[in-house]
């Protein structure tokens, strides 16, 4: 048995099975960036993540997605590229598609615009998500499968449905500071090889104990 932990920079990390992918070794676009561990499952696709779940994506706005996120198959992310004026009668992109409509390009600018699009660490995307632009999502979340998040997401909050709504959080505010002080997904990853049975299994005491000490190894 090693006691090394995996490494972050392998595509496939599961022996045998290619619909799992780490993205960051995956992900080429300057515009998005992803945290070790994360990782996204898709039995046909999964390796095509910035063509076919990243959509609408023509800058500058970026998609951060942190560590040790768990993406299952068909998670879209909607970039501020989708947007469309409304404040015409008609809401077709018309410069959009060159010859001489492209003379007014100007009108594809000034287009509302909600910035970046965030994912926390160790956050939970159920199968077939969308994530609309400009959306926020905390550590430690959760988010049904199926769900529309169209609003922020609270630190280790549980959504779903369309538009995603906040079913419970997995901890009260006290737990929840503790645990974003933790930050266990800072925590080096040797170091964390050896408590990994106390982040899936343990309480908030047994993994404060946990944590590595100022000055210790």
């Amino acid at each position: 048995m090693t006691s090394s932990p995996p490494d972050p920079s392998v595509l496939h990390p599961m022996a045998g099975q290619p619909r799992v992918v780490q993205l960051k070794p995956l992900v080429t676009s300057p515009l998005i960036e992803v945290g070790d561990y994360s990782y996204y499952d898709d039995p046909e696709h999964a390796t095509e993540f910035e063509a076919r779940n990243v959509l609408y994506h023509y800058g500058p706005e970026r998609l951060v997605i942190g560590r040790y996120c768990a993406l299952a198959t068909g998670v879209r992310f909607l970039m501020n590229g989708a947007n469309h004026r409304m404040d015409g009668p008609s809401t077709f992109p018309f410069p959009m598609l060159g010859g001489a409509w492209a003379d007014h390009a100007d009108l594809l600018s000034g287009l509302p615009v909600r910035g970046d699009t965030v994912v926390g660490h160790d956050v939970w995307l159920g199968n077939g998500a969308t994530v609309m632009p400009g959306v926020r999502i905390g550590n430690g979340a959760v988010v049904a499968a199926g769900s529309v998040v169209t609003r922020d997401v609270p630190d280790y909050g549980v959504v779903g449905g369309d538009p995603a709504r906040l079913i419970r959080v997995r901890y009260d505010d006290a737990d929840v500071a503790r645990l974003l002080t933790l930050a266990w997904w800072d925590w080096p990853a040797e170091h964390l090889t050896a408590h990994v049975r106390t982040l899936m299994a343990g309480d908030l005491d047994a993994l404060e104990a946990a944590a590595p000490q100022p000055g210790g190894r």
